[in-house]
């Protein structure tokens, strides 16, 4: 797809679990959108991170339809194109997605935390030579991710961050670090607090329940 004056797409690739979407990830894609002058953002969630443990992630059709709901942005698209491709590992999917849509111009976005341990991905270095790669900072990591492996790797092929508008129209290998935005949100984060607040809700009705039987005994005393 191309716009009227058949302009390339722009478009940001957000990939993860999103387990769940929220609104760090939402953040990360706008403040893409104006660094980087994108047209699109697309998050691509991932059936299953071969990183991460099956247990506690929750049904892809249903992470699937809240970062639909998370999103909230006609310039954030939410695809299933990695369950489509069939692909397990990011360096598979991205050199299919460049052969699907040759007609736009993708690139990377990852954060900083990701930057760290990316070298545990299948075949790491391929993503940094099929797209560029934004990487944005987060707190606490930026510092470990920019003397971290991948960083020194590719050091002579990072952009400055004043060139980032031109990211998408580099060949790879291409990197920028981009500073900002300071969303300290993390979906491990979501889900711990979630299941907190499950058990105490389950704590605080089991104990309803109990006072409300202990006053049936009083009453027929």
């Amino acid at each position: 797809m191309t716009d009227r004056t058949h302009r390339p797409l722009r478009i940001g690739i957000l990939g993860g679990s999103f387990n769940p979407a929220h609104d760090g990830h939402r953040e990360i894609s706008l403040w893409a959108l104006d660094r980087l002058a994108l047209d699109r953002v697309w998050w691509m969630v991932s059936p299953q991170n071969p990183l991460k443990p099956v247990d506690g992630m929750a049904p892809f059709k249903e992470r699937l339809a809240l970062a639909r709901v998370a999103a909230r942005h006609p310039k954030i698209e939410v695809t299933d194109i990695e369950h489509r491709l069939r692909s397990r590992y990011t360096a598979e999917t991205l050199p299919a997605l460049v052969r699907r849509y040759p007609e736009h111009r993708f690139v990377w976005l990852m954060g900083a935390d990701n930057l760290i341990q990316i070298e545990r991905w299948q075949d790491w270095q391929r993503i940094f030579n099929t797209l560029p790669v934004a990487v944005f900072s987060r707190p606490s990591y930026s510092m470990k991710a920019l003397a971290g492996k991948a960083a020194r790797r590719f050091a002579k092929a990072r952009l400055p961050g004043p060139r980032a508008p031109e990211l998408a129209d580099t060949e790879p290998p291409a990197w920028v670090f981009i500073h900002g935005p300071a969303n300290r949100q993390s979906a491990t984060e979501i889900r711990a607090r979630t299941r907190s607040a499950a058990t105490i809700d389950t704590k605080q009705r089991t104990g309803g329940r109990r006072m409300t039987k202990n006053a049936g005994a009083t009453r027929k005393g």
